[in-house]
């Protein structure tokens, strides 16, 4: 595989020192004007010497930069090419949150011990129609720098297209080609889709994985880090931001810690690394400092960047403590503790503020929901996807931040014929959306099987959700209050929210027959009158011409829904 680097890096090559006196000897920027909320990309030639130029106890360079209003930051940056005791090659890249000109000077440590800082330079940040990075606003809404508000509507995309799967009914779906992110992305964002998760693991994005398995993608490395991976994961970064969607990046996956994956697994002492067992790495401290100069690596090399739309520790790492024989049970408070550690220095050592995860399949881990340092908690939901607005609202309610529902599906097992039930997956992918729209989340529940859905075609039912989700940002401004609403005399699911002046309910007939709803919303004090109806299977508005009134009791309508459909009523102040 031929690797490419940037022509400006290679100029830098030019050239050589011969004293052995370790210094930064040029650093170089590819303008003097950036665009505020976009990348920015330094160059830097520095001699230096170390046993391994990811390991930042031995060597670091960083980048000191004071903004427009006078705040100190601090950015990792990382090694490209070069041995130790001649000319290197490293990178800064950086994203200006603030409009004006800033000052910025580079050091190099060894060791530890500052060795070398540059004089002070500068470049000028203007403004820009990029809206920067997600952040918390409230437990429905993200917002972006720029104050834009953000929820999330999309799916996994985990991995592309794996060499040889072991589904038994979609293997050759799964192995098809067409599965990789140019294809998926494109259609993601093309059928209204703006978020979507996916994994670091040894078949798909392997930057921290020496030996890679099941992929025709990447190739082995003797490195720290994968530079298959690392130009990978580059292409996916700037694939997300040239479409303007968002990712949730699952640094680790269950599947590593487990098995033949902890076998292959950079932190088994087999591949060279300091643990013994999955225990080890959550307990031994060469572990968690060999973990941490990935997080330094990962903000450097990516952290600029607002595709990355959270950063999640673990998928889930349940499975990684519980599905293993009983005496290799990892305690649930070193798996805490570890979290805790991990995600307060990932917020001490990232300048951008990306939001912090990690994810559970089932089982909480005691203490783990009320970490400061992780912005949102998050579970995986499978034949359940009924109580998915009752676990949201009571997550969200109990730990007083937002609660996400990173995977649901219909069914989890892959030994199952999905075809056969097909009919129930699909209507189970809906429900599932229009749930989480309804009920306390950022970022709506995201379903799994992928390939499954593409083939299916429905991912384009991914745009009606965002429809509605657009109307209720634009109507509230990022205000969400649920509402009570009644469904008298029938078999109806039913949920109401009310966004700035308009009242939104949600009604979903299940059932094989027609039902004749009577709507009641007893808690509404002023008089509203029902404008519109969305039909969800078609994405079509139409005008509402029954019957509409208000009572003491509230707002009745009455609302005919053939069998098996469902729509939403959109009521706005008179």
């Amino acid at each position: 595989m031929i690797f490419f680097i940037p022509l400006f890096w290679v100029f830098l090559l030019q050239g050589c020192i011969t004293d052995d006196k370790s210094r930064i000897i040029e650093v170089t920027k590819d303008s003097e004007t950036f665009g505020q909320y976009e990348k920015i990309e330094f160059g830097v030639r520095l001699k230096g010497n170390w046993d391994d130029p990811y390991v930042s106890s031995d060597i670091a360079m960083d980048m000191m930069l004071k903004t427009p209003s006078g705040e100190q930051v601090e950015m990792p940056g990382f090694y490209v090419s070069g041995e130790p005791g001649e000319e290197s090659v490293w990178g800064v890249r950086f994203m200006a949150q603030e409009q004006g000109r800033y000052e910025y000077y580079v050091r190099l440590k060894e060791h530890g011990q500052t060795i070398h800082e540059t004089s002070s330079d500068e470049f000028e940040s203007v403004a820009s129609d990029s809206k920067g990075i997600l952040r918390k606003n409230n437990l429905w809404t993200f917002q972006y720098d720029n104050g834009d508000l953000f929820r999330g509507v999309g799916e996994n995309i985990c991995w592309e297209a794996r060499a040889n799967d072991d589904n038994k009914y979609l293997k050759e779906l799964h192995e098809n080609p067409r599965f990789n992110y140019e294809y998926l992305l494109k259609t993601l964002a093309a059928n209204g889709g703006n978020f979507f998760r996916t994994w670091m693991i040894y078949w798909n994005l392997p930057v921290d994985w020496k030996v890679v398995h099941n992929t025709n993608r990447y190739e082995n490395s003797d490195a720290r880090f994968n530079e298959t991976g690392i130009e990978r994961m580059d292409e996916l970064v700037e694939l997300s931001d040239s479409l303007g969607i968002h990712f949730m990046l699952a640094m680790e996956a269950h599947g590593g810690y487990m098995g033949s994956g902890w076998e292959r697994n950079t932190y088994n002492v087999k591949q060279g690394g300091p643990a013994e067992t999955p225990t080890d790495f959550f307990r031994s401290e060469e572990a968690r400092e060999m973990y941490k100069d990935k997080l330094r690596f990962v903000i450097a090399r990516w952290g600029y960047s607002p595709a990355i739309g959270a950063f999640e520790f673990f998928n889930e790492v349940d499975n990684a403590m519980y599905n293993v024989p009983e005496e290799e049970h990892i305690p649930e408070e070193l798996v805490r503790d570890w979290h805790e550690e991990m995600s307060r220095y990932l917020k001490e050592i990232d300048p951008f503020g990306h939001l912090v995860t990690t994810s559970v399949s089932h089982r909480d881990v005691a203490g783990m929901n009320e970490i400061p340092t992780l912005d949102f908690n998050q579970k995986h939901i499978y034949r359940g996807t009924k109580t998915i607005p009752e676990v949201m609202r009571n997550y969200s309610s109990a730990h007083e931040k937002p609660y996400v529902i990173g995977e649901f599906g219909y069914e989890w097992d892959w030994k199952i014929n999905f075809y056969e039930i097909a009919d129930e997956k699909i209507s189970d992918y809906k429900r599932g959306l229009w749930y989480g729209l309804f009920s306390p989340t950022p970022i709506l529940p995201m379903s799994w099987w992928w390939e499954f859905f593409d083939e299916q075609g429905i991912r384009y039912y991914l745009g009606h959700v965002q429809m509605i989700n657009k109307l209720m940002l634009e109507s509230g401004g990022g205000n969400f209050e649920e509402v009570s609403v009644r469904a008298r005399d029938s078999k109806v699911d039913n949920y109401a929210v009310r966004c700035g002046n308009k009242h939104f309910v949600y009604l979903f007939n299940g059932e094989d027959a027609e039902q004749k709803v009577t709507i009641q919303l007893p808690d509404l004090k002023s008089a509203l009158e029902l404008v519109k109806i969305f039909d969800c299977e078609t994405g079509v508005f139409s005008e509402f011409s029954g019957r509409a009134e208000s009572s003491a009791d509230g707002v009745l309508t009455e609302v005919v829904l053939p069998r098996k459909s469902d729509k939403v009523l959109i009521f706005s102040a008179k």
